[in-house]
C-alpha cells in the first residue's frame, strides 16, 4: 500500500500547511492544488481514494479525501465565502488567520470568535453544481470500478473513522435530521455558527435534494416530500452538492465529471438551515428565498454531502476497462490502445457473431447495430449534428419480449442505457423534458437529461391506437428533436432552452417508426426461439467475461477515434456518386450519399481504421444496398412504405 499520509485521510491539515507557510501571499490556493495533482499521480493513487459510488456516506470519515464520478444535473447561484477570516481571542487579544476554502462552516478555537471586521478577511466566490450518478448507469461499470479499487480503499474509511453516531444508518441519519435538536443534543463540536458560518451574511444558493432513490425527506414543517430529482426513475446512489472554486465555467449542465475534493457532512449544517428556516418564517424580511426554495436546497448533509472539489475533470467516457483519459500521449495509454488495435480484427468478429445471435441470426442487421453502437456526434456544422446514426429497426417480435432482452445484452455492452417503453400512456403521463421550477428555483429533471453517450433503446412495439394529449404530443416532439437534432429544448416556462446531446438511439418497432431515423433495417430473423428469454439468457452465460470485456472496450474505445477523408478518395466518391445518380437519378438522392458516407465511416473505424479506404466504400455501398433491397421486399410484401 503506498504512504497516503495525512493527505487523504486529513487533507484540511495539509492545506492548513500550505497556508501557514506562504501567508500572506496568495499563490498558496496554487500550491495546494499542485500538491494533491502530484500526490495523486504517485503508484495510481486514484485508485486508493473512497469513492461515494461505491461506499456509503456514513462509513466515511468528514473532512476526508473522496471522488465522485456524477453528471451535473442543475448549476446553482454563485456564493459568496469568507476565503480567509481572523478570528480573536478577547482575553488575550491574540489573532489568527484561518483559510475558509474547502470548508462549509468556519473554524475557531474554543476560546475564539470571528472578528469580522477584519482588514484581513478576504471574501471570495464558488460554484455549486448539484451533482448526480451518471444517470442509466450500467451496473458492470459500477463493479468493475468497485473490484479495480484496493481493498484497503474500500474498508479503510469504516475501519480508520468511528463515527459519533455509530455508523447509524441513512434511516437513522434521516431522523436525525428531521429533529435537528436531537443534533443539538449530541452536537459538541467547536464550530462557530451563526456570526461564524463561512457564509457569514450570505444564505447559501439553490441546494439540492436527497441521496438515494426510494427516499423522500419530510422536512421539520411536515412540507410535501421532496422530489428526488433524479432524471431515471429507480436510480441508486449519493447526490451531492459540488463546490468548486477554479475553473469552474468550463463545466456545464450534463458534463460528466470525476471530481476529488474534501468531503463535508457536518450536521451543524442541518442545524443552521433549520434555524435559518425558522428566522424566515417569523421575519420574511430577513430573507429574499421562499421557504421552498430554502427547504428544496437546504437538505441534510448526511443525504446530499457536500463536496469541495480540489481537483476536477470532464471525463471522456466511463468505462472503467479504459486510460480515463486518451487524448494524453503518455506512454501507457499509447500502448494499451496500441495492443487492443492489433486484436481488433477476431474481436470484432466475435461481436458480430454474438449480436447476430442476439437478432436470431441477422447477420445484416448485426452490422448496422455494430455501426450504431460505435456512433457519435463527432462535430456540428450549423444546427446539423454530423455523427448521429439513429437506427430503426423493424420487424420486431411483438409478442416475446424481444426489445425487452435485447435491451439487457445492450446494456452489458455500454457503460449507460435508458429502456423507454413507447405507449400511449407513457407518452401522455411521463416527463422527459427537465423544467424550471422557479417557485423552488431548480431545474427539475426529466427522463431526456442524459449524459453523453447513452444509449436510449425507444420500445415502440408495445405501441397501441389511441389518442395522445398536449403534453403526449410535446413529448413524442421532443423525442423526434433528439433524434434529428440531437438537442433538448428544456423548459423555463417563458422560453426554451437549447441543450445539445449526444445520444445513441435505437428504435424497435414493427413496421416502420412513427419516429424520424438516419436508417431502417428490417429484421429477417432465421431463429425463432421456443423460449426467447432462455435463449437470450444462454447467449450471455456462453461469453467468457474476458471476451465480454474486449467487447466493451471495442464499443467505447472506437468512439473516440479519429477519422478523415483524404482528398483522393473524396474525388472518387463525388465520380462514384455522379455515375450512380446517371444510372438511377431517382432512387439516389444526396440524403442516401450522406448515409452511405456515414456507414463508411462507422465500418473504417469498426475495422481500426482512421481513413476511408475504397475497399470500406464499396462494402459500404454493399451494405446499403442489401438493407434496401430488403426493404423493398417488405413493400412488396405487406405495402408498407420504406
Amino acid at each position: 500500500m503506498p504512504c497516503v499520509g495525512d493527505w487523504l485521510n486529513s487533507p484540511l491539515s495539509i492545506v492548513q500547511g500550505i497556508f501557514a507557510q506562504n501567508v500572506p501571499h496568495s499563490d498558496w490556493e496554487k500550491k495546494v492544488t499542485e500538491y494533491f495533482k502530484e500526490k495523486l499521480k504517485e503508484n495510481n493513487a486514484t485508485n486508493w481514494v473512497p469513492s461515494l459510488n461505491d461506499v456509503p456516506v456514513h462509513y466515511l470519515k468528514p473532512n476526508s479525501l473522496v471522488k465522485f464520478r456524477c453528471m451535473v444535473q442543475d448549476m446553482f447561484d454563485p456564493e459568496f465565502y469568507m476565503g480567509v477570516y481572523e478570528t480573536v481571542d478577547p482575553n488575550t487579544n491574540a489573532r489568527v488567520l484561518h483559510f475558509g476554502k474547502y470548508r462549509d462552516v468556519a473554524e475557531c478555537g474554543p476560546q475564539q470568535e470571528i472578528d469580522l471586521n477584519s482588514s484581513q478577511t478576504v471574501t471570495l466566490e464558488r460554484q455549486t453544481f448539484y451533482c448526480v450518478p451518471v444517470p442509466g448507469e450500467s451496473a458492470w461499470v459500477k463493479e468493475i470500478s468497485f473490484l479495480t479499487e484496493p481493498v484497503q480503499a474500500r474498508v479503510s474509511p469504516s475501519t480508520s473513522y468511528t463515527p459519533s453516531r455509530h455508523k447509524r444508518s441513512y434511516e437513522e441519519d434521516e431522523d436525525m435530521d428531521l429533529h435537528p435538536s436531537k443534533q443539538k443534543e449530541q452536537h459538541t463540536g467547536k464550530s462557530c455558527c451563526s456570526g461564524g458560518d463561512i457564509h457569514g451574511c450570505v444564505e447559501p444558493k439553490r441546494l439540492e435534494t436527497e441521496a438515494s432513490a426510494g427516499h423522500h425527506v419530510i422536512s421539520p414543517n411536515c412540507s410535501p416530500p421532496l422530489d428526488l430529482n433524479f432524471p431515471l426513475p429507480g436510480e441508486k446512489g449519493p447526490a451531492c452538492l459540488v463546490k468548486v472554486y477554479e475553473s469552474w465555467e468550463s463545466f456545464k449542465v450534463n458534463d460528466v465529471l470525476e471530481v476529488f475534493g474534501v468531503l463535508s457532512v457536518d450536521p451543524v449544517l442541518s442545524i443552521v438551515n433549520s434555524e435559518e428556516r425558522d428566522s424566515s418564517a417569523l421575519d420574511p424580511m430577513e430573507c429574499m428565498d421562499t421557504s421552498e426554495e430554502q427547504r428544496v436546497h437546504s437538505p441534510p448533509a448526511s443525504l446530499v454531502p457536500r463536496i469541495h472539489v480540489i481537483l476536477a475533470q470532464k471525463l471522456q467516457h466511463i468505462n472503467p476497462l479504459l486510460p480515463a483519459c486518451l487524448n494524453e500521449e503518455e506512454s501507457k495509454t499509447c500502448e494499451f490502445v496500441s495492443n487492443f488495435m492489433s486484436e481488433l480484427s477476431p474481436v470484432r468478429a466475435e461481436l458480430l457473431g454474438f449480436l447476430t445471435h442476439a437478432l436470431l441470426g441477422d447477420s445484416l442487421a448485426a452490422e448496422y447495430l455494430i455501426l450504431h453502437l460505435i456512433s457519435t456526434v463527432y462535430a456540428r456544422r450549423d444546427v446539423l449534428p454530423l455523427g448521429k446514426f439513429t437506427v430503426n429497426l423493424s420487424g420486431c417480435p411483438r409478442s416475446s419480449a424481444f426489445t425487452e432482452h435485447l435491451y439487457r445484452l445492450i446494456q452489458q455492452l455500454v457503460p449507460a442505457s435508458y429502456h423507454l417503453r413507447m405507449s400511449i400512456e407513457s407518452m401522455n403521463h411521463a416527463r422527459l423534458v427537465p423544467h424550471k421550477d422557479y417557485t423552488a428555483n431548480r431545474l427539475v429533471s426529466g427522463l431526456l437529461q442524459l449524459a453523453s453517450n447513452t444509449s436510449l433503446v425507444i420500445d415502440e412495439t408495445q405501441l397501441e391506437q389511441g389518442q395522445l394529449d398536449t403534453a403526449g404530443v410535446h413529448n413524442v416532439t421532443a423525442l423526434g428533436n433528439l433524434i434529428t437534432w440531437q438537442k433538448v429544448d428544456y423548459d423555463f416556462n417563458y422560453h426554451r432552452m437549447e441543450f445539445p446531446c449526444n445520444i445513441n438511439v435505437l428504435i424497435t418497432s414493427e413496421g416502420r417508426s412513427l419516429l424520424p431515423s438516419d436508417c431502417q433495417v428490417h429484421l429477417q430473423p432465421q431463429i425463432i426461439p421456443p423460449n426467447m428469454e432462455e435463449y437470450m439468457s444462454s447467449l450471455l452465460t456462453a461469453v467468457l467475461p474476458s471476451v465480454l470485456n474486449k467487447f466493451r472496450i471495442y464499443l467505447s474505445l472506437l468512439r473516440l477515434l479519429d477519422y478523415s477523408i483524404s482528398d483522393e478518395v473524396t474525388k472518387a466518391v463525388e465520380e462514384d456518386f455522379v455515375e450512380m445518380r446517371k444510372n438511377n437519378p431517382e432512387s439516389v438522392t444526396a440524403d442516401d450519399l450522406h448515409r452511405m458516407l456515414l456507414v463508411a465511416r462507422f465500418l473504417s473505424l469498426s475495422a481500426g481504421q482512421t481513413t476511408l479506404s475504397r475497399e470500406r466504400w464499396l462494402r459500404a455501398k454493399q451494405l446499403e444496398a442489401l438493407r434496401k433491397a430488403r426493404l423493398q421486399q417488405q413493400k412488396c410484401v405487406n405495402g408498407n412504405e420504406l
